[in-house]
């Protein structure tokens, strides 16, 4: 039922890059990956279902709008199925710019023909018929439960493989949203992103919106090969990143601290990218969910972080993108 072997995604050309219309301007959106509640120490378990953060996102969504902030929202099949996470992420699209897209975690995942391991909680790792008809699965539930066929999509674990595209094509997707650049999943049988860049690109008939990471510090000319080879050493990523010399930034306020990610942001722009892209969980809405919120004090944090974000983002000049508007703007 896998096909497993790391998958390592293969650097797009210069001509894939997407060239965003002037109109377009620099702009930065937000994908929430909207799932169940797990223990992130324990192994997967299919029994892990429950949705009861979902009972935090009109507030928090409530703060996003304050921001003129819309929410890509990557719902999975534990939260499709129940009614309740339905009805609230119903009233959060009615802000007229958040939008739903798929989010696929297989081992909650029907059809159930694989064991649940780490290698196949990487959809990517499944056969070909496997991870079609778990993407079928949760693409038309997901479109029963809102009214419309979802047209973005994100491997959970970020785990894209090397027929994932073409599926999604073949179901009408426009958007990917599964690449994590600058890291390496291999060790796992996931995949390796270490070849790819923040900027948007068009592969297979869709256009891979890659989540932006960034390489600060004084030896940020070397990125990912250097913070790769500092792996192979113990505690030496840790040491650089200390000492200020390099550290591997992604745009999302789980475990990255807030000034590290606005001179990130000030980085991709200098850079050129005009498409900046934020990610978070849901279970982080809700304290003792995720390793990144554990307790009142790191929810606060995590809200101000936020809201210092945007403001930055607004001294900038860069304003928010919904998934309407991205797709308007690719043509």
């Amino acid at each position: 039922m896998t096909d497993a072997g790391a998958y390592r995604v293969p650097r797009p050309s210069d001509t894939d890059r997407v060239a965003w219309p002037d109109s377009f301007g620099t702009r930065y959106t937000v994908f929430v990956d909207v799932e169940e509640e797990f223990d992130w120490r324990r192994p997967l378990d299919r029994a892990n279902r429950a949705t009861s953060a979902m009972a935090a996102f009109p507030a928090a969504h409530r703060r996003f709008v304050d921001h003129g902030i819309a929410l890509g929202c990557m719902v999975d099949h534990p939260i499709a199925s129940d009614p309740a996470a339905v009805a609230t992420l119903t009233r959060v699209i009615e802000d007229g710019r958040s939008e739903i897209g798929t989010q696929l975690h297989p081992w909650v995942n029907p059809p159930f023909d694989e064991p649940v391991t780490p290698v196949t909680s990487y959809a990517g790792n499944l056969d070909r018929d496997l991870e079609a008809a778990k993407i079928d699965a949760l693409t038309d539930l997901v479109a029963g439960a809102f009214g419309v066929r979802p047209r973005a999509y994100r491997a959970g674990r970020y785990g894209i493989g090397p027929r994932t595209i073409a599926l999604l094509a073949e179901r009408g997707y426009r958007i990917d949203s599964s690449v994590r650049p600058g890291y390496d999943y291999s060790a796992d049988r996931g995949p390796d992103f270490t070849a790819i860049g923040s900027c948007a690109y068009r592969i297979g008939g869709l256009v891979e919106l890659p989540l932006t990471t960034v390489f600060t510090g004084r030896l940020r000319r070397h990125g990912a090969p250097l913070h790769r080879a500092l792996g192979r050493v113990p505690r030496a990523r840790g040491a650089f990143a200390r000492a200020g010399l390099l550290s591997r930034i992604a745009l999302t306020p789980e475990d990255m601290p807030v000034d590290a990610a606005i001179e990130a942001v000030d980085i991709a722009l200098e850079a050129g990218i005009r498409l900046l892209n934020f990610s978070f969980h849901s279970p982080s809405l809700v304290p003792g969910h995720t390793p990144y919120v554990r307790d009142a004090a790191d929810l606060a944090q995590f809200h101000d972080w936020w809201d210092r974000m945007a403001r930055h983002l607004g001294r900038r000049g860069v304003a928010n993108a919904g998934l309407a508007e991205i797709v308007a703007a690719l043509g």
